[in-house]
């Protein structure tokens, strides 16, 4: 199989000083391209701006806004069987780009913001017959029915629910919980663990097994 994965954050820029982010380290996103590559699938990992070291024999395609990150994961979905899009992508990017630094002035700063580029929705309407697309859903609370919704909203097949905000499990934690739900409503929870562990559980829950192995 080839396998499509997004990790990490992605960046808009302001300025050439200051950009607009939030604190996903890219964990996730890695742990499952290293799952799959262990799996001996064809893996391709488009990566936002982390610390984390290249995983050997997985083409990482590196990206700094969503833009780009829309971008590669068009490209290389059109081939793709199992997309993963565990990437924390920015919302909304500065409505203009300034050219040159903001300088300090007023109490106050009006920054004016646009959204980005839907990249889980596309998918689901651009998507081929045979092809599997798995979401993430990144919530403070009421985790569950956030998640249903973006799986309805997105039209795509799986659903990974994923509190943050907390210390042992999301963005910059070495473990995670999630909850994995199917377009069927299928419900699997996966309790606290390394994301290692958490990654091998849910490519095992929606069905990825060794290559070559029936």
């Amino acid at each position: 199989m080839k396998i499509l994965i997004s990790a990490g954050p992605t960046i808009e820029k302001i300025d050439p000083a200051r950009y607009i982010s939030n604190f996903s380290s890219g964990k996730m996103g890695y742990a499952l391209a290293k799952s799959a590559k262990s799996l001996r699938h064809d893996v391709v990992l488009v990566s936002g701006p982390v610390s984390i070291k290249e995983i050997h024999g997985v083409k990482t395609i590196h990206v700094e806004s969503t833009a780009d990150m829309a971008c590669e994961i068009r490209r290389e979905s059109r081939n793709a069987d199992l997309v993963i899009m565990a990437a924390a992508v920015a919302d909304y990017r500065p409505a203009k780009f300034a050219e040159q630094k903001i300088k300090k002035s007023n109490d106050k700063m009006i920054l004016e913001l646009e959204k980005t580029e839907d990249i889980l929705a596309w998918l689901g309407r651009n998507r081929r017959k045979s092809q599997t697309i798995v979401g993430f859903s990144a919530e403070t609370e009421n985790l569950i029915e956030n998640a249903v919704k973006k799986l309805k909203a997105k039209k795509i097949d799986w659903i990974v629910a994923n509190e943050i905000g907390k210390n042992d499990r999301g963005f910059s934690s070495d473990t995670n919980a999630v909850t994995l739900i199917s377009k069927k409503g299928d419900t699997t929870e996966i309790p606290l663990m390394k994301k290692e562990k958490v990654a091998q559980r849910i490519l095992g829950i929606i069905g990825i097994k060794e290559a070559g192995r029936v």
